[in-house]
């Protein structure tokens, strides 16, 4: 019988929920109130302040109703400000405030820090092999 350990995408979860849990620790001892997920959110309407609420989900790998709470949660603390699109009353424009700015640039400095530490001991060709194999990955995903 296959024990758990032994499948890959069992691993790859976990590697990426330990990464998860190891990030949040560190951001929240920093005093950050951001969470992964907040985080992720936030970065997607920076990168492209255009994307409507559907892009930013699926820029997050989040379903609909988690990123409206979120971003909810992110007008409330004052990192996004929100009003009616002018092109379309129907869908939100979202803003990011100088708070956001502010904590995305201090927040970097600790995220480049955990990424650096959770790869540590992996040499930059297996960085770059795994990095193909992964996107492998998606697209196989995606074709079929």
């Amino acid at each position: 019988m296959e024990k758990l350990d032994d499948i890959l995408f069992y691993q790859l979860d976990k590697a990426i929920r330990t990464y998860r849990q190891f990030a949040q620790h560190r951001i929240m001892s920093a005093g950050f109130e951001l969470t992964i997920d907040q985080w992720l959110v936030l970065q997607a309407i920076v990168d492209d302040p255009n994307r409507n609420q559907q892009e930013v989900a699926e820029a997050a790998f989040k379903d609909f109703a988690s990123v409206t709470r979120i971003i909810e949660l992110l007008v409330k603390k004052g990192f996004l400000n929100r009003s009616i699109h002018p092109d379309d009353r129907r869908r939100f424009l979202l803003t990011p405030t100088e708070k956001t700015d502010r904590e995305l640039a201090n927040i970097r400095s600790i995220t480049m820090q955990n990424r650096k530490t959770a790869l540590k001991g992996i040499p930059e060709a297996d960085f770059d092999c795994l990095h193909q194999c992964l996107n492998q990955i998606i697209n196989n995903c995606k074709k079929s």
